[in-house]
Formats: C-alpha cells, structure tokens, sequence
C-alpha cells in the first residue's frame, strides 16, 4: 500500500502544487474566478485519488475492496497531496510572496467597493483581512489555514471514490461478468 499511496500522492500533490505556482499570479486579475479556477485545480489533481484507489484494488486486493480499505487508501493520498500543497504554499509564500495578503486585502476591498458595499461592511471587511493578515504571519497557523484548504476537495473525492470502486472479494466486474455470457 505504502507505494501506491505515495506514487499518487507525490504525483497528486506536485500536480496541485505546480496549478497553485501557475496561478497564484493570476488570482489579482481573474476577480471571481479565482476561487472557481483554484478548486477546479484541486478537484483534477484530486482525480489521481480514484486512480490511486483502482490502482490498490487491482495490483494488491485481486479486483477487491471494502469501503474502508479504499477510504483508507484515498485518505493517505490526499495527505501527501496537502502536504505538497503546503510546502508549495510555505516556499511561494515566504520567499516570492511575503505581501500576498496585503494585496489580497486591497483586491478584496476595491472589488467591494466598486460592487457598491457599503462604508461600514468596508471596514468591517478591512478589520478581517487585517486579523487574516496577523495569523498568516504565525508559520503553524499559515501551515494549518493552508492544509485545511484542500482537505475538504479531497476528503469529499475520496468518499466518492471509496463508494463507487469498492467491490466484494469474489464480485466480477461488470465487463468479466457481460464476456462470460
């Protein structure tokens, strides 16, 4: 198991990492699209789960898996994805970016403004950046906020995986079960 989980989730993991490093430029200028664009990449990356998962019943369980086994495979992968993921963060962060959420905070204030917010929802968004701000400045908290980031893509692709690729030990698959008759 062990080396299935890591090829997919070093695999998984530098592909998120590397979409992260592509777009991180571009969240300035893509306005709304941004968090649309940063899932998206999540989710594909989040597909080497089910793969890796297929990989495990194939090769190692003889076409079988129970639920549990193959959340348990798809939950290690995803893991090793979000800690590429946080590595990637902490070296962009702190070496090519230390004022990310500076101009993170400018962005989300003049998109507000030119939406028409009103004064005091600025403000009251301008002391949330800057409390965002303060904790980012916290490595554990940055490495935390950045981990829980993807957590919830890929806890939610693992179930689905889990759930559409488990298969009782002795089941046929549906192609093997349709070329016997």
């Amino acid at each position: 198991m062990k080396k299935i989980v890591l090829t997919f989730g070093l695999i998984s993991g530098g592909i998120l990492a590397v979409m992260m490093a592509i777009t991180i430029p571009l969240c300035m200028d893509v306005d709304d699209n941004a968090e649309i664009i940063g899932y998206s990449t999540m989710v594909l990356s989040f597909l080497l789960v089910f793969f890796g998962i297929r990989s495990y019943r194939e090769n190692v369980g003889g076409g079988a898996i129970t639920f549990g086994r193959a959340f348990k495979v798809g939950i290690l992968i995803v893991l090793i994805t979000c800690v590429c993921y946080v590595v990637a963060w902490e070296i962009m962060y702190y070496n090519f970016i230390p004022d990310f959420y500076d101009k993170y905070a400018v962005h989300v204030v003049e998109k507000m403004r030119r939406d028409g917010a009103t004064d005091a929802a600025i403000l009251s968004k301008q002391k949330q950046m800057t409390q965002l701000r303060e904790l980012a400045r916290n490595p554990f908290i940055n490495v935390a906020m950045t981990f829980v980031e993807p957590l919830p893509v890929g806890l939610l692709v693992t179930l689905i995986s889990a759930a559409i690729l488990r298969r009782k030990p002795g089941a046929q698959a549906p192609a093997a079960a349709a070329a016997i008759a």
